[in-house]
């Protein structure tokens, strides 16, 4: 597979909290989050996300997430990806993977890294294929 970069917008449109068995306090949380891929990638996704801390005061979080899309040139399929970060103001810690061996249809085969970055649009992944 020959490099490519794809940068998908997408908008949160579903926040639900999720039960975490065996868990006790309130030092970790769980949602179950869905989004809208509204460019570069048209579609959805289903996250299961993880997190600690506040987001005013510094959090961490962990996700795994299926996604669901055509991009722009037609090609169509799922992935799957695990990303996270420390999110607290000024941190560069956000990582993330298209797991391998997840992509199905033109997706199938698809590798490399994901991370989400903001702009005063809002919030996108940029995959970097390779």
């Amino acid at each position: 597979m020959t490099s490519e970069t794809i940068t998908a917008r997408f908008d949160v449109t579903g926040w639900e909290p999720a039960d975490f068995p065996g868990i006790d306090g309130d030092w970790v949380g769980a949602i179950v989050m869905r989004k809208t891929y509204t460019e570069g990638l048209t579609g959805e996704s289903i996250a299961h996300f993880v997190s600690s801390g506040t987001e005013e005061g510094g959090r961490g979080y962990l996700a795994a997430e299926r996604i669901t899309g055509t991009l722009e040139d037609g090609r169509s399929g799922s992935l799957t990806v695990h990303h996270g970060a420390l999110q607290h103001p000024g941190d560069p810690s956000a990582f993330g993977y298209i797991v391998p061996g997840t992509g199905t249809g033109d997706f199938a085969g698809f590798a490399g890294s994901a991370r989400i970055e903001h702009d005063t649009r809002g919030a996108f992944f940029v995959f970097d294929l390779g």
